[in-house]
């Protein structure tokens, strides 16, 4: 990879002639701010409505049990294999939602909010403001229509949505991972100018980078930023350099947030708890079904495990297939000089990102989160590229300009509102969302079940069996401790979990007893118990998410409980 020696760091702020702006020689910087505003709120307005519509899943109810033991205990090592950061924010969030609930209920009026919503409210919120964040950081590398365009796929988007939509820490990184690169973008460019002070941004790039890692452990994408700063280092007119001394104090503001941060990395037992997860010892299945094919799903498996094409199959069947078409139209786009030198920042974001995700033996959709905004941004430069060929194609039959204009707005608008009618339609089961190229909703929840479905009905399902069964009955599933927690929420403490993979457990079910078989929950410890089951009993009670089949609970019999039993 080579620059030209006459180009510096500040082209990256120059909007080549291809990506003109021409709006914005219009448009005021209040419309601009406006737009922006709308585009944040309508994203929220997706993000935050029926957010408790699904039940918890097993990894979420990690997160609320460690937000109970931080109320009760104060600071511990609960969940300590990953960062604090968000589990203090889903803390507070916690304790405004009871405060809320207390005062409504005193009040006589006004609508609860329950556990589930508050559990996901900081996660929508962080979501939808990241779509500032892309467009600070978009409109520093291509110009303001990109940026705006890029800033609207993301707040539209169903797989955005989806992963904004559960408590989990990917999307306070990738907030904290944007946020950082605005401030470092920032600096690059009072640098190159001489128009301002930039060792600021340097140090807060530094300590939201902090922030970043108290979020989620994965260290390697600052490299990201790294290496678009050194690509700089070797052209002479360059004046973005930091400097030894610079990256002494920019790794102390890192460090220093990041134990502000993540206070209870100080303790011993979160050492454990973090080596005990990195041993995959913690791991409590054996396997990921993926496109109804079970796969070894750990990290030290490499290739051996959940396949290398994994995440490009999801890139194709699970964003709207305009977004698609986009993003195909635009990554080659990345190859051309005329796009400026921030393309090599969206290189690097793709290839650190794309390198160790895709050789990694454990995959789970919701990585994809670190990666869908650069996915999302040169969607948004191939959607500009296409409206302005075919302005082009109709300028050259006509010189009539207000059709050109037309036709450029309407083809951006088509790929926007494709994005909303696909979250509307999605609504309020997100990830079940499959495009056209995937099968639709016919083939919804057969590619990734068990992130498209994240035990979403299990809330029901229990709520059923604590209805219909005896005292002390047994209820089979592989989230045993999720069962309990909702059975006790039912008053039915009385109520035995045991999971399907625990054999031993397994030969204690009697008739009478319960299984639950959800889909995205069959491993190879299972498989076969699951397909007996399903073969010679009949479910008491099938649930959907929305229209798309999700589980199955059987009651068991004599004739079945032989079934499972012979699986054993």
């Amino acid at each position: 990879m080579s620059l030209s020696t006459a180009a510096t760091a500040t082209t990256a702020r120059i909007t080549p002639a291809l990506f003109a702006d021409t709006s914005t020689r219009v448009a005021s910087r209040s419309i601009i701010i406006l737009t922006l505003a709308l585009i944040v709120v309508v994203g929220f307005g997706f993000r935050a409505t029926r957010l408790g519509a699904e039940g918890l899943s097993d990894d979420e109810l990690n997160k609320l049990r460690a937000v109970e033991e931080y109320r009760t205990r104060g600071l511990t090592s609960a969940n300590g294999e990953h960062p604090m950061l968000m589990k203090a924010l889903l803390t507070i969030s916690v304790v405004a939602a009871e405060g809320w609930n207390d005062s409504t209920l005193a009040l006589g009026a006004g609508a609860t909010i329950s556990t589930e919503a508050a559990l996901r409210l900081p996660v929508a919120i962080f979501g939808a403001a990241t779509s500032l964040l892309i467009f600070l950081v978009t409109v520093e590398l291509f110009g303001t229509g990109t940026a705006l365009l890029a800033a609207a796929l993301w707040a539209i988007d169903p797989q955005a949505i989806g992963f904004n939509r559960i408590a989990k820490e990917d999307s306070f990184f990738v907030f904290f991972f944007l946020l950082a690169n605005v401030f470092w973008l920032r600096g690059q460019r009072l640098a190159e100018t001489e128009t301002g002070w930039p060792a600021n941004f340097y140090w807060a790039t530094a300590a939201t980078f902090g922030a970043m890692v108290a979020s989620k452990y994965i260290p390697h994408l600052i490299s990201i930023s790294g290496a678009y700063y050194y690509i700089f280092q070797g052209i002479p007119q360059t004046k973005w350099r930091m400097g030894l001394r610079r990256w002494i104090i920019f790794f102390a503001v890192m460090g220093a947030a990041f134990v502000l941060c993540n206070p209870t990395i100080l303790l011993p037992d979160t050492w454990q708890e973090m080596r005990t997860f990195a041993s995959e010892r913690r791991i409590g299945h054996d396997g990921y079904e993926f496109m109804n094919r079970l796969y070894r799903n750990q990290m030290t498996l490499w290739l051996q495990g959940s396949p290398w094409y994994f995440y490009c199959v999801f890139l194709a069947v699970k964003l709207p297939l305009l977004t698609v078409a986009a993003f195909v139209t635009g990554l080659p786009l990345l190859l051309r000089k005329h796009l400026g030198d921030g393309r090599f920042f969206l290189f690097f974001w793709l290839f650190f990102w794309f390198l160790p995700f895709t050789v990694l033996g454990g995959k789970f959709t919701r990585y994809f989160t670190l990666v869908l905004p650069a996915v999302l941004i040169i969607a948004a430069i191939g959607t500009r590229f296409i409206a302005q060929q075919l302005s082009n194609l109709v300028f050259h039959f006509t010189n009539y300009n207000k059709l050109k204009a037309w036709i450029r707005v309407m083809t951006m608008m088509a790929v926007v509102v494709s994005s909303a009618l696909a979250s509307g339609y999605a609504a309020p089961h997100f990830r079940l969302y499959t495009n056209q190229l995937g099968g639709g909703t016919a083939r919804a929840g057969s590619y990734f079940p068990h992130d498209e479905f994240y035990d979403a009905n299990l809330r029901e399902a229990v709520l059923y069996i604590a209805q219909q069964a005896s005292e002390h009955a047994h209820v089979a599933s592989e989230t045993p401790l999720l069962v309990a927690h909702y059975a006790h929420l039912a008053g039915r403490d009385d109520l035995v979990p045991v999971s399907l993979s625990d054999k031993a457990a397994v030969r204690e079910l009697t008739a009478g007893d319960f299984v639950i078989a959800a889909r995205g929950r069959r491993y190879f410890s299972n498989d076969e118990l699951l397909s007996n089951l399903q073969a010679t009993g009949k479910p008491v009670k099938t649930l959907a998410l929305g229209k798309v089949y999700a589980m199955s609970i059987f009651v068991l019999d004599n004739a079945s409980l032989a079934a499972v039993q012979a699986s054993l």
